[in-house]
C-alpha cells in the first residue's frame, strides 16, 4: 500500500511539473505599447510573439501576419513590461521568519517574477520553497535564495557571528551546496571577515551583498563586495566620529551632508567605476514617514486582524517635526539614488517588506517612489527589471528581447501617463506561462502576519 502511495506521489509531481514547465503556449500580443526594460524609447503598437516560454519575435504592429494556432490578445488601451525582478525581497518580517506561500503569491500576483531574498531567516525553508516553485508544485516568482546573515560582534545573535575564517568558510561551501547563492553581511560585520566572505564567495562563482555600517561603502567596493542595499540610509562613509571597521559615530550626514560635495561625487564615481551595484529600497523608508501613512485597501484586506491594528495604533502616533525630518531624509535618499544612477551606475529595487509595506504591493509602490524621485518611467522599468538582472549576472530575463524567457506583465492602462496603472494587472507571464492575479491573491484574505 506504502508502495502504491509512492508511485501515486511520483506521478502527481510530474503532472505539476508537466503542466507547469512545458512551454508550448503561442501567444501573440498586437497593438500594445511596449516598455521593454532596455532603458530605450517607449514602443507604441508593437506586436509581441511568444513561443516555447522565450520572446520569438518583437516588432512594429503593422509588419505582422498572425500566425496559425496562437492565443491572441489585442493589447489596446494596455502596457507591456518585463516581469519585476525585487532584489531586496524577503520571504520574512519581523516578527515572522517565514511568510511562506502567503508571500510568494504576493510577489507574483504583483508581477514580480523573480527575487532575490537579499538574507534569510529560515535559510533551508526557504532554499525549499524556491524548490516547489521551481517544479512547479506551488506558485510563486523564481527565487535566488540567501544564506544566512552574517554579522560581527555586537550584532543580531540570531545570525552568524564568525568565529574564526576556517568557520566562516565552511559556512559559505554549506550554504553553497544547500543551494544559496548569495550572502548578505549584516551591519556589524568586521573588516577582515567581509573579505574573507567576498573571497570565498567568489571563488564558489556567489556573490555578497551588504547593509553596511561597520565597513564604508568606499571599503567595500574596494574590497570587491557585488552590491549594496538601502543607499543613502544606510552610508557610512560620512558619518561623525567614526571608528574604523565599528558600526558607529553619528547620522548628522543624513541631513547636512552636501550631495552634490566632492566628497559625494567622488564616492559615487568610484562605486561606477568598480560596478558595486546599488539597491533602492524606498518603500520601506517612505514607510517611516508619519505623515505619508501610505497603504493601500488591498493591504488592509489581506493582514490578520492582529497586524492590522498594529498598524493602525503606529499610524495614529503622527509627529509633525519627525515626519518632516523624516520626509526631508526621504527625499535626500532619492536624490543620492538619482546621481547614482546618471552617473551609470547600477541601481536595482527591492520592497524589503515590514511594516505595512507588504511583498509585492511595495515593489509596486517603489516604482510611483521612483517617479518620484525624477525618473522616467523607461529609467524605472531599467532599474526594477534589467538591472535587477544585472545584479543576479543573468542575462535570460529582464527585458522584452527576442531570445529572452517570456517573463511579462500586461498592465490595464498606459503606465506612461498613469503610474496608478502599475497596480492595475491584466495578465502576469513567467517563462511563458499566464497567472491571473486576482486567482492568485484568493485566499489570502486575512493570513499575513499570522505567525
Amino acid at each position: 500500500m506504502r508502495k502504491l502511495f509512492f508511485i501515486l506521489t511520483l506521478l502527481l509531481n510530474v503532472v505539476l511539473v508537466c503542466a507547469q514547465g512545458s512551454n508550448s503556449e503561442k501567444v501573440f500580443i498586437k497593438n500594445i505599447k511596449l516598455i521593454d526594460g532596455t532603458g530605450g524609447p517607449i514602443q507604441n503598437n508593437t506586436t509581441v510573439l511568444i513561443e516555447d516560454g522565450v520572446f520569438k519575435k518583437v516588432f512594429n504592429s503593422a509588419e505582422f501576419k498572425i500566425p496559425k494556432n496562437v492565443k491572441i490578445i489585442d493589447g489596446k488601451g494596455k502596457t507591456m513590461i518585463p516581469g519585476l525582478i525585487g532584489v531586496h525581497n524577503h520571504l520574512h518580517i519581523p516578527g515572522n521568519p517565514l511568510l511562506g506561500e502567503i508571500a510568494t503569491k504576493l510577489y507574483l500576483a504583483s508581477g514580480v517574477t523573480t527575487i532575490q531574498t537579499c538574507g534569510a531567516a529560515s535559510p533551508e525553508k526557504e532554499i525549499e520553497i524556491a524548490r516547489k516553485i521551481e517544479t512547479g508544485e506551488i506558485s510563486g516568482p523564481e527565487i535566488i535564495p540567501s544564506g544566512p546573515y552574517i554579522t560581527g560582534i555586537g550584532g543580531n545573535m540570531n545570525m552568524i557571528i564568525p568565529q574564526n575564517e576556517d568557520q566562516l568558510r565552511d559556512l559559505i561551501k554549506f550554504w553553497k551546496d544547500k543551494g544559496a547563492r548569495w550572502f548578505k553581511v549584516y551591519r556589524n560585520i568586521e573588516p577582515e571577515f567581509l573579505e574573507i566572505v567576498i573571497d570565498e564567495a567568489h571563488k564558489n562563482k556567489l556573490k555578497v551583498t551588504g547593509h553596511l555600517c561597520s565597513i564604508t561603502f568606499k571599503e567595500a567596493s574596494e574590497m570587491g563586495i557585488d552590491a549594496i542595499e538601502h543607499g543613502l540610509n544606510s552610508v557610512s562613509d560620512f558619518r561623525g566620529k567614526k571608528k574604523a571597521g565599528k558600526c558607529s559615530g553619528s547620522r548628522e550626514y543624513i541631513d547636512e551632508l552636501d550631495l552634490a560635495s566632492v566628497e559625494v561625487e567622488d564616492l559615487l564615481d568610484l562605486l561606477v567605476e568598480n560596478g558595486t551595484v546599488l539597491t533602492s529600497t524606498l518603500s520601506i523608508y517612505e514607510a517611516s514617514v508619519p505623515s505619508r501613512k501610505f497603504i493601500d485597501e488591498r493591504s488592509l484586506e489581506i493582514m490578520s486582524e492582529s497586524f492590522r491594528n498594529n498598524f493602525k495604533n503606529v499610524s495614529n502616533r503622527s509627529n509633525k517635526e519627525v515626519s518632516k525630518t523624516r520626509e526631508k531624509r526621504l527625499k535626500r535618499i532619492m536624490e543620492f539614488e538619482y546621481r547614482f544612477y546618471k552617473k551609470g551606475g547600477i541601481l536595482s529595487a527591492g520592497v524589503d517588506a515590514g511594516r505595512h509595506v507588504l511583498p509585492g504591493f511595495g515593489d509596486q509602490r517603489n516604482f510611483i517612489l521612483l517617479k518620484e524621485a525624477g525618473f522616467t518611467t523607461q529609467e524605472v522599468i531599467h532599474i526594477m527589471t534589467k538591472n535587477g538582472a544585472v545584479k543576479l549576472g543573468r542575462t535570460d530575463i529582464g527585458t522584452i528581447e527576442t531570445g529572452k524567457r517570456a517573463d511579462f506583465i500586461i498592465l490595464d492602462g498606459d503606465l506612461e501617463f498613469d503610474e496608478k496603472a502599475i497596480r492595475r494587472i491584466y495578465k502576469i507571464y513567467k517563462n511563458g506561462f499566464s497567472y491571473n492575479p486576482d486567482s492568485l491573491l484568493k485566499g489570502l484574505k486575512g493570513k499575513y502576519g499570522n505567525l
